[in-house]
């Protein structure tokens, strides 16, 4: 039996060519070569080759083949748009997100949040320069922020306020209100919830 990454990855192809590629690189702000049949998607600050013909993603610069769960992420960028819409320049909660962001808010904040809060609360510096490595840039929100366009039209934005003795730490993690319109409440989840994870994982090389 499939697992639920493997339905998700092979649905994520479906649907992704039941769409007009040329539709997909102006609307998502990807580059298509047809000839090529593949599109180049940045996320988190390097480059995907999306190969149609082949069903293939992967790295531009090693030829390396993203876990299925950033792999899923890239096919529903890629695939679920259903409007126009452009980035507003705003910031909001994923709380203020319809269709399900107050509802799954809890969860996340305990895997996402909780995971960023432990691992940078007490060491922004170290939260800067795990940021600079993912393509992150400084913004002005807390005691520090940064700024993650992790695909093209889905920005997002992690705020931490360092702890002391008296005030424990806190972080958040903000959204363009227009993502509603390029993925699903559940791959908005899950890409806040895997800036999450690059991040934390970060931390130990930046800190030894």
């Amino acid at each position: 039996m499939k697992s639920n990454y493997r339905v998700a990855y092979d649905k994520g192809w479906q649907d992704v060519k039941q769409k007009e590629p040329t539709d997909i690189a102006r609307n998502m702000q990807v580059h298509y070569l047809p000839g090529k049949q593949q599109f180049i998607v940045p996320f988190l600050n390097e480059n995907y080759i999306v190969d149609l013909a082949r069903e293939t993603i992967v790295r531009e610069n090693d030829g390396e083949t993203p876990e299925i769960s950033a792999a899923i992420l890239v096919l529903h960028y890629l695939s679920f748009f259903q409007t126009t819409a452009e980035v507003t320049g705003k910031w909001v909660s994923l709380k203020e997100i319809p269709n399900g962001g107050m509802l799954f808010y809890p969860a996340f904040h305990k895997d996402a949040i909780c995971g960023l809060i432990k691992a940078f609360g007490q060491q922004t510096g170290a939260f800067l320069a795990c940021a600079a490595i993912l393509g992150g840039q400084m913004a002005k929100f807390g005691d520090v922020s940064a700024y993650f366009p992790v695909f093209p039209k889905t920005p997002l934005c992690v705020t931490l306020w360092e702890g002391d003795g008296e005030i424990p730490a806190n972080a958040t993690m903000l959204f363009d209100p227009s993502i509603e319109y390029f993925l699903h409440i559940e791959s908005i989840i899950a890409l806040g919830g895997y800036l999450a994870q690059r991040l934390i994982k970060l931390a130990p090389q930046v800190s030894s």
